[in-house]
């Protein structure tokens, strides 16, 4: 059993494919073994992958998996699961633009090309606020709140309070659906008018609420939700 046992650990050798090979022709599996590193005295690397992205109905789940769900996997430890996270928000950031270049909004559509890939795949709402400048350069990001979006969740003060802070001339708001369909929701459409009501008092505009659903995005100002 032992010599079985060593046999297949020396078979399973994804480092090598991607040195021979390349890494587009390594799978899931095999790319998640190399960032695993290593396997346990029952199981390599790879079989330890195989059994991770098995929990998984596509590998784009994988990237909302917490510390506390990777350690509680038999042969996830400390060293592994921290690794795993940091490879996943790498891949994010990848797909998404950094703000430390200059981005600056003049469309609907370069909304979404900022936060597409970022929300896209979400499994609950996301509603995530960009601060912008008098020419309209995105100054900061925000994630602010998580789950579903009613009058309630989405507070006005603590929107405008960063915005204060930022010294922001104007704010754009996103959030995605993640069924998918961008249409915008009663909720979607009262929390719209609540935020921009409450701009106008402050005397910061509000430009835009964009929801973002799987590869879909819609404007609520272009839907003539705001005026």
């Amino acid at each position: 059993m032992t010599l079985m046992i060593k046999e297949m650990h020396a078979s399973d050798k994804p480092r090598e494919r991607l040195l021979t090979y390349g890494p587009d022709k390594l799978n899931n599996q095999e790319l998640l073994a190399i960032i695993i590193n290593s396997g346990s005295r029952d199981e390599s690397s790879l079989t330890l992958a195989n059994r991770i992205i098995k929990d998984f109905k596509t590998i784009r789940d994988l990237r909302d998996i917490t510390y506390q769900e990777l350690t509680s996997l038999k042969g996830i430890g400390q060293v592994k699961a921290v690794s795993i996270l940091a490879m996943v928000e790498l891949a994010v950031r990848m797909h998404t633009h950094s703000l430390e270049e200059e981005v600056y909004i003049k469309s609907p559509e370069d909304v979404s090309l900022l936060l597409m890939e970022k929300l896209r795949y979400y499994q609950q709402e996301h509603f995530v606020v960009l601060y912008l400048s008098t020419k309209n350069m995105v100054i900061h990001q925000n994630t602010l709140f998580k789950g579903s979006l009613n009058t309630s969740i989405v507070h006005p003060r603590e929107i405008y309070k960063e915005a204060v802070k930022r010294s922001a001339a104007a704010i754009i708001c996103a959030h995605n659906h993640p069924s998918g369909d961008p249409t915008p929701s009663q909720e979607d459409i009262e929390v719209t008018k609540r935020l921009k009501e409450c701009g106008e008092l402050i005397g910061i505009d509000f430009l835009d609420h964009i929801i973002i659903g799987s590869g879909k995005y819609l404007s609520l100002k272009e839907m003539n939700y705001i005026n």
